[in-house]
Order: structure tokens, then C-alpha cells, then sequence
């Protein structure tokens, strides 16, 4: 089976919303749907439908975080270090167009999120970095068009 490569910090992370899930979300929709059953008439209970609905929700998220934990590769960032652009590495690349600079740190899927400047390893962007060292210039092909960027730093922290 494929890992899925997550930082220390991604885990926890996984970790804390499946615990929220089983131990808090889940008793509550069980009692919602206890009270609604109360209510009569399961067909035309609106209640009872919209708890079960959110019951589908959360335990097929269970089961997502349960299957993506016990597949997880988690990759300690702090122990980490080198010259060249790998996953968990924090890299400031700047746009040979613009001199637009950015820093990105390279991270699992479940991570990314753009605003904290974190890229998902599975990311054009970060496809193209990997390997580079400080001075690479790379290519990322975007629907606007190829842009090349540099490589300015790289750092594992």
C-alpha cells in the first residue's frame, strides 16, 4: 500500500481531529438521532434525516483519518537537513519574471494550505523543486503559462 508522507505536526493534527470525532462529535450525533427518533414518524422526520445524513459524514471521515494514519510515513522535519529541496523543506524561491519572492514549506496533502504558506508535496511547484539546490532555476507549467523561478534558500525547521 502507498504511505502518505506527513510531518510530526500533520499527524498530531490528524490525530486530534479523529479523537474530536470518536469522542465528542460522534455521542452527539448518536443522541440527535435517539431524540429525533423520538419524535415519531421516521419518514417525514426532517431530524432524523439530517442526523443520520451528518452521521454518514463523520464516520466516513473516521474511517478516512483512520486509514490515512495507519498509512502514514511521519517525517520528523527538526531532524532533517541538506542542500537540496526535499520534502519538509522550507524553500524561498523568487519569480525570474517579477522578482516576486515566496517561501513555501513542503508538506502531506492533508497539510497544505497556501495562507500558512505550506504546498502539498503532489503540487506542481513543488514536483519541480525537488532535487534543486540554492541557485537551481526550475519551471513550473500554469495555465497561464510556464514560469521560472529560482531557488534563494533552503531550510528544514
Amino acid at each position: 500500500m502507498q504511505k502518505f508522507p506527513m510531518t510530526t505536526i500533520g499527524h498530531a493534527a490528524l490525530e486530534t481531529e479523529l479523537k474530536q470525532l470518536k469522542t465528542i462529535e460522534r455521542p452527539i450525533i448518536i443522541n440527535a438521532i435517539a431524540v429525533a427518533r423520538d419524535h415519531g414518524d421516521l419518514i417525514e422526520n426532517a431530524e432524523y434525516h439530517a442526523a443520520k445524513e451528518k452521521q454518514g459524514f463523520i464516520e466516513g471521515r473516521i474511517q478516512e483519518l483512520d486509514t490515512k494514519l495507519s498509512l502514514a510515513q511521519v517525517i520528523d522535519v527538526s531532524q532533517m537537513s541538506g542542500d537540496t529541496v526535499k520534502f519538509g523543506a522550507t524553500v524561498q524561491i523568487v519569480n525570474e519574471d517579477t522578482d516576486e519572492e515566496s517561501r513555501y514549506q513542503i508538506v502531506g496533502e492533508d497539510e497544505a494550505n497556501i495562507k500558512d504558506g505550506k504546498i502539498s508535496i503532489t503540487a506542481p511547484i513543488s514536483r519541480a523543486m525537488i532535487g534543486k539546490e540554492i541557485g537551481d532555476v526550475f519551471e513550473v507549467h500554469a495555465p497561464s503559462g510556464a514560469k521560472g523561478y529560482e531557488i534563494l534558500n533552503i531550510s528544514f525547521t
